[in-house]
């Protein structure tokens, strides 16, 4: 199993990605190989520094950055020996099982797009965000950024995607799956709602329980729960600034422990062909390790490939 990843992209780039290398190897039995693309002058000396193992990494020499003000679309063409574009090339030529970036998020994107390209059938790719339940259950929330504009045909398909992913990788069986909406009731809503319902309950690959609204998306009333990109964004904000906010006042509590991101590593691009993981830019060690693991385990789960099936079976 090999894994890539992009050692210069992140605020901390490239110390705090070696220290999570470095703690996932301390603590896998039977490691993946990573291979580490950026500036060898620059990663070399912290891996020799933090006694990361010659045989457990393989360095790949990347002299460019894509940063975070850059044009996504214009710095891939324009840098194709940065890290990112290095990354996907090991990606989508088969030479790494997986990519994963706390770089730019937009170059991210769009390489997933166009260097690996949707699986047939997929209109439209997504990224979600876990949601700890109250009860300490995780669930899923879907699109939580990448669509800002959908159709009811596409959360539809983000309702079979994120159902795969809470199913395979969450370890949930048979996921119950919900509509965010401003009430209960079938027929409630604005337009997208409204088209959206029917195709939920007719689609006999998910387990569609009905309507949830704002109120019950920390509670255990569905395991994933679909909607636009722009209402999931603002939810997926508005949990983070609960985190920053009891962090910040010392509240201490279990659950809102489980609001730090670094726990969850990354989101991956649901509907490509291949694993791509997005890290927060903020990402220190603990959310490599967990991204790397989240890798592992779309690998060995062929998330892919079972994805690619229920498309095909439509």
């Amino acid at each position: 199993m090999t894994i890539c990843l992009d050692m210069m992209g992140g605020d901390f780039a490239p110390l705090e990605a070696v220290k999570g290398i470095r703690d996932y190897l301390t603590e896998a039995d039977n490691p993946a190989l990573l291979f580490l693309v950026g500036d060898e002058a620059q990663i070399n000396p912290l891996l020799q520094q933090h006694q990361i193992p010659a045989d457990k990494v393989k360095v790949i020499h990347a002299p460019q950055v894509i940063e975070y003000n850059e044009s996504p679309t214009k710095a891939l063409k324009e840098k194709q020996q940065s890290s990112i574009a290095v990354g996907f090339h090991l990606l989508a030529t088969g030479k790494a099982g997986a990519f994963i970036s706390a770089g730019n998020t937009g170059a991210m994107l769009v390489g997933a797009m166009y260097s690996i390209k949707p699986m047939e059938g997929v209109q439209r790719p997504t990224i979600s965000t876990i949601i700890p339940k109250d009860n300490g259950k995780t669930g899923l929330l879907l699109d939580v950024g990448l669509n800002a504009d959908c159709k009811p045909e596409h959360l539809n398909q983000f309702a079979l995607l994120g159902s795969l992913y809470a199913k395979h990788i969450l370890g949930i069986d048979n996921p119950r799956v919900a509509l965010l909406n401003i009430g209960e009731e079938e027929g409630k809503g604005n337009l997208l709602a409204q088209g959206t319902y029917p195709l939920l309950k007719e689609n006999d690959q998910i387990n569609f329980t009905g309507n949830v609204e704002g109120r019950d998306v920390f509670l255990d009333k569905a395991d994933v729960v679909v909607c636009d990109g722009f209402t999931g964004n603002v939810i997926l904000k508005m949990a983070e600034s609960i985190y920053e906010i009891t962090h910040r006042k010392e509240i201490k509590h279990e659950y809102l422990d489980r609001f730090n991101f670094e726990l969850y590593g990354g989101t991956p691009v649901l509907g490509i062909a291949k694993p791509v993981i997005i890290g927060h830019g903020i990402s220190h060690a603990k959310a490599f390790v967990a991204m790397i693991h989240l890798a592992e385990k779309m690998i060995a789960t062929d998330l892919m490939g079972k994805m690619k099936a229920s498309f095909e079976s439509k």
